[in-house]
């Protein structure tokens, strides 16, 4: 957490000098995005909610989202993250939202992405969405998961400006 929280400060003070919210979606990062940016002092003023979308279970009762609703996208896919983080967005009713999606390891996922990959998207005002993969070719689970969690805090930290 120590190397998450400092980029989590310059996020929350970003958002709390706009008066801006975030919700996030996260996946192989198992919560650390949200946890993140839950020890910084004052989140409840800019954190609208997240969830650990990790079953298809979540899938369906926290997001509200069906096999139709993603057609032929996979998980673990930019195209997966930018309907997950503009789902949560909508769902929390929050300025941007933010979705992590890969695989920890230490073996890779069910749709043949290595230990190590994940996507990451960043929506928000004005039609605002970036995506982006990472594939740190680790097999460490722990440290994929901090490694995931990283690169989406600093892709929303460029996306604030």
């Amino acid at each position: 957490m120590e190397t998450l929280i400092p980029i989590a400060q310059q996020i929350a003070d970003t958002l709390k000098a706009r008066g801006e919210t975030v919700a996030i979606s996260e996946s192989s990062a198992g919560g650390l995005i949200s946890a993140a940016l839950l020890a910084v002092p004052g989140a409840s003023s800019y954190y609208r909610g997240g969830g650990v979308i990790y079953t298809p279970k979540a899938f369906k009762h926290l997001l509200g989202l069906t096999r139709e609703d993603i057609g032929d996208m996979r998980s673990s896919t930019e195209p997966y993250a930018r309907l997950l983080a503009n789902t949560i967005r909508g769902k929390l009713a929050a300025d941007w939202g933010l979705c992590e999606t890969g695989a920890s390891g230490p073996t890779g996922n069910g749709y043949g992405d290595a230990a190590g990959h994940t996507c990451v998207a960043v929506v928000g005002p004005n039609r605002f969405e970036i995506s982006t993969t990472l594939e740190t070719g680790l097999s460490d689970r722990p440290e994929n998961m901090r490694l995931f969690a990283k690169e989406t805090l600093e892709v929303f930290l460029a996306a604030l400006g």
